[in-house]
């Protein structure tokens, strides 16, 4: 056999063995889910100056992965003349949804445990920023976790940003920016907020309650957002590319990346982003922490490996825009299993999505023809659908449970990779169904696309008025 054809049965059975022994791992025994509500909780935890340290910390590299993290990658791969609209979009959705979760997003999310929306507890930062009383000031304390309430609404508040600026990638180059400001205030309030309450506010999504027993057959985990950050952003933007439709001379004239440059520095400031994302969602500097962080390195660096060395096999070639390709797609995969799964079988979910999410960009766009213009989709619909399905699969009660220690696993009768496919299904047909709405209504009033020539001239210039070709 030849070089290549070599390269290909070692990839393959790389993945064939890995998969395999990370199957034959997850098998544990049962364990019960948690006997109350992650809201149950009555007294509060003590503070653990360590672990708000920690919190904080993960809250600013969340921070840096909207920018420069995810301008940079989006701002690569668009055509040189709407870089700056593209940057623009991600700078400002860091001041709009931080003002939106600040009045009441916070709030719709956390508030209470309702079944289906937050209360009013925190609306206007009631309950969460620091307070005078009796004749001495007093900084709310989380009654879960022993880190401030103040420190969890700004973790949480980072992937309240990070979330609509990934669908972004999907309409790059022909939204206006007046709709996309529109939209994506409706679209944090009315898709985010809720989802958000179902799987980490004690809703109808969260693993074990009593709401999730009745309405989705024992909920679903999620440590860090497979199902509320990457599928709901990726199915809406699969919608947003279908209703806005195709570039102008989208299949007829080639559209390169302006600047690869650009992308590979994106993605690595994303996958050192990525860390706090996973890791920081353990809320304490401890041995969940841990074992999430090792999850999220070995799955980026699977997924790297796997979409490149297809590329290599398929294409003759391994491209460093596949490279970082595969890595943002291992980290999508891991984030919803990260704090439940050990360490090795992160590579078997790294592999999977590399090559899943590769087929998904490559194959499934072209042969539908949609116009997902940076794979918004094919990276993070597709690799967290695949990761909240994997994390049923390689849960273990070898992690520790965040809420009271208890263990975790394969619960008895396999009904928790039963609430995983349930949660992707109410994921997917909500967004889409909400996002669907909304822009209908959007087009209907204020139109959603920028005129043809404006298109032409590139939106840095024709919604912005700047021009900033700059290159590194």
């Amino acid at each position: 056999m030849c070089a290549k054809q070599w390269l290909a049965v070692a990839v393959c059975a790389w993945v064939i063995l890995v998969t395999s022994f990370n199957l034959a791992m997850a098998q544990d025994p049962p364990a019960e889910p948690p006997a109350t509500a992650p809201a149950a909780a009555a007294a509060p935890k003590p503070l653990d100056r360590a672990d708000n340290a920690w919190v904080l910390t993960s809250s600013a590299l969340v921070l840096m992965m909207t920018a420069p993290g995810l301008a940079m990658f989006y701002g690569g791969l668009v055509r040189k003349k709407n870089v700056l609209g593209v940057i623009m979009q991600c700078i400002f959705l860091m001041g709009l949804m931080t003002v939106i979760w600040a009045l009441w997003g916070y709030s719709l999310a956390f508030g209470g445990a309702e079944a289906w929306i937050g209360n009013s507890d925190y609306l206007l930062m009631k309950g969460v920023q620091a307070e005078w009383v009796d004749g001495k000031p007093s900084i709310p304390q989380h009654t879960l976790y022993s880190i401030p309430v103040l420190t969890h609404m700004l973790f949480q508040g980072m992937f309240f940003i990070i979330t609509p600026a990934l669908i972004c990638g999907a309409f790059a180059e022909r939204i206006k920016f007046s709709t996309m400001v529109v939209f994506m205030t409706l679209w944090g309030t009315l898709v985010y907020c809720p989802l958000c309450h179902w799987v980490w506010g004690g809703g109808i999504l969260a693993y074990g309650t009593e709401h999730a027993k009745q309405y989705a057959m024992g909920g679903a985990l999620d440590f860090a957002g497979g199902t509320v950050v990457h599928i709901s952003s990726g199915v809406s933007a699969l919608i947003c590319a279908l209703l806005i439709g195709k570039r102008l001379g989208y299949g007829s004239e080639p559209m390169p990346p302006h600047n690869l440059t650009y992308t590979a520095l994106g993605a690595a400031l994303l996958w050192v982003g990525w860390f706090g994302f996973n890791a920081g969602s353990a809320l304490a500097a401890d041995g969940i922490a841990a074992s999430a962080f090792a999850a999220t390195h070995f799955s980026a660096a699977a997924g790297g490996l796997t979409w490149a060395g297809l590329e290599w096999i398929i294409r003759g070639k391994p491209t460093v825009l596949g490279a970082c390709s595969g890595v943002v797609a291992g980290l999508v995969a891991i984030t919803p299993a990260s704090g439940y799964v050990v360490a090795l079988p992160a590579l078997a979910i790294g592999a999977a999505a590399g090559a899943v999410c590769y087929f998904a960009c490559t194959k499934l766009k072209s042969t539908f023809g949609y116009d997902d213009s940076l794979d918004a989709f094919g990276v993070h619909g597709v690799g967290g659908t695949l990761g909240a399905v994997l994390t049923g699969v390689f849960a273990t009660r070898a992690v520790q449970d965040l809420n009271g220690g208890q263990p975790l696993g394969l619960v008895e009768g396999g009904t928790l990779l039963t609430g995983q496919l349930v949660a992707v299904g109410i994921t997917w047909v909500f967004a889409a169904v909400v996002t669907f709405v909304l822009l209908k209504v959007l087009d209907a009033t204020m139109g959603l696309r920028v005129p043809t020539q404006s298109e032409l001239q590139g939106l840095d210039l024709t919604q912005h008025g700047e021009e900033g070709y700059i290159f590194l």
